[in-house]
């Protein structure tokens, strides 16, 4: 089914076509290997051991796997997938992932060597008219199971949404906290992008092309993966509570993050010691994601 329509704007067919999505479902089948886990340790400066069969996988690492692998002719002219499989078609041009939730088992946990079956499902598809244009919010829910059973449980929120236009309004910024306990500075180059980038095998154009990203979506520069920093996020609590184990992570992008400045990560371990509070603050001292991680 072909459907043309503008791209800042859904109409209730275009809607409900997209919402035809909901309870669509996808199986894949992957195995924790060494190579990503040395990799994605040199990417985030760290001096661990070398993984080997049964070395335990780091909180969000998992996001190395089951990473999507269309041909080159079924790329979209932004980089990714064209869209229309697994998720839906929503003809808006900018995709971001937004946030999402994850809740670890704690009897159950993913290690190298792991063959691991993940179970997708398009849980919602929710419009909103914004200020800009319309939004389009698709909610993906994820279960991984090894040979013990379920391991972990993810909710995945993308949003979708028009390119800019001159003269739309700008959400007012929110001020980052202060009373950080932990902070560390990134500084985000073309390269970290890069090779994360590469780990996830991510092709979207607005994390290294930077013609594309500030010429046809508007961006004054690359845009850090917010992924990335939800990890980096993970490993600031590691950095800072080794011997931790995490039961659930929460975590909300505020504000894009761009390669042209340094950015801080902070922490705040809760007074009772079972959460801690994180987020990220750019050049300017905006908020820019916000997590919260439970202890288990």
């Amino acid at each position: 089914m072909k459907i043309t329509i503008d791209t800042r704007s859904l109409d209730a067919t275009t809607l409900a076509h997209l919402q035809g999505w909901v309870g669509k479902t996808e199986t894949l089948t992957d195995q924790i290997t060494a190579s990503p886990v040395r990799a994605l340790s040199a990417t985030l400066d760290r001096d661990d051991p070398a993984p080997e069969a049964g070395t335990p996988l780091p909180p969000l690492w998992h996001w190395l796997y089951f990473v999507p692998q269309p041909r080159q002719s079924e790329l979209g002219s932004d980089g990714h997938a064209k869209r229309g499989g697994f998720l839906p078609p929503v003809p808006l041009p900018r995709r971001m992932w937004a946030g999402g939730r994850l809740r670890w088992h704690p009897d159950n946990s993913l290690v190298v060597g792991d063959v691991v079956k993940r179970i997708s499902r398009i849980e919602s598809v929710t419009h909103k008219a914004g200020r800009t244009g319309d939004l389009l919010f698709v909610l993906v829910k994820h279960e991984l199971h090894d040979a013990k059973g379920l391991a972990l449980s993810e909710e995945h929120d993308i949003v979708y949404r028009a390119n800019p236009q001159p003269g739309d309004p700008v959400p007012p910024p929110q001020p980052a906290a202060k009373d950080a306990a932990w902070t560390l500075e990134v500084v985000p180059d073309d390269v970290l992008l890069f090779r994360y980038s590469a780990l996830t095998f991510n092709g979207h154009r607005i994390h290294y092309d930077r013609k594309y990203v500030t010429e046809v979506e508007g961006y004054p520069g690359l845009i850090v993966h917010g992924p990335l920093i939800a990890t980096l996020l993970a490993d600031l609590l590691r950095r800072n509570l080794p011997g931790a184990r995490l039961l659930k992570f929460e975590f909300r992008a505020a504000r894009p993050v761009f390669d042209l400045w340094p950015f801080k990560l902070h922490g705040l371990p809760s007074a009772d010691g079972k959460t801690v509070s994180l987020w990220t603050e750019d050049h300017e001292g905006w908020l820019t994601m916000q997590a919260t991680a439970t202890l288990a």
